[in-house]
């Protein structure tokens, strides 16, 4: 598949979890709620700023915290802490949260941007969350980025349980 098509491309995946539309919008919306469960398994994650209005931005630090993860990003030549910066671009309390992330932690390929989109739905006592983000610039970056967020998303499951 070519870059520009791969580009146009969207990955839709959907959950629907056991919450109040307000706690599942704090978990995607503070430091603390982000800091819960962001970054695949194996990763700790730091907010730096958080500006949360359209135009205002997101900056965290990654770390990669276990052994299979520090081993995958040295292997990749890749720093076990990445800093990483995403622009909001929709802020629609409590249903509607859009942001442009930052790719440029790939080794030999150009930065570019990723647009995500975050729509909550409440259900009676649940929340139908749908996650939306454009495809990477290959179909192996790609299926790394939908397996990365299949995992955060069981991980904001198990943090909101705790909540």
């Amino acid at each position: 598949m070519a870059k520009d098509e791969q580009a146009k491309r969207r990955i839709r995946l959907e959950r629907t979890y056991t919450a109040s539309i307000d706690d599942l919008w704090d978990m995607w919306t503070t430091k603390e709620g982000i800091e819960s469960w962001w970054g695949p398994d194996g990763f700790t994650v730091k907010v730096r700023k958080l500006d949360l209005r359209p135009g205002g931005e997101l900056h965290y630090a990654m770390t990669a915290t276990a052994a299979p993860q520090v081993e995958f990003m040295k292997k990749a030549g890749m720093p076990l802490t990445t800093e990483a910066k995403a622009t909001y671009t929709e802020v629609s309390p409590p249903r509607r949260l859009a942001y442009a992330h930052l790719t440029d932690f790939i080794p030999g390929v150009e930065p570019y941007s990723v647009a995500h989109l975050i729509e909550l739905t409440p259900l009676g006592d649940s929340v139908r969350m749908v996650l939306t983000f454009d495809a990477m610039h290959d179909e192996e970056w790609t299926k790394r980025a939908t397996m990365g967020w299949e995992m955060e998303l069981g991980k904001l499951a198990k943090a909101l349980a705790k909540s």
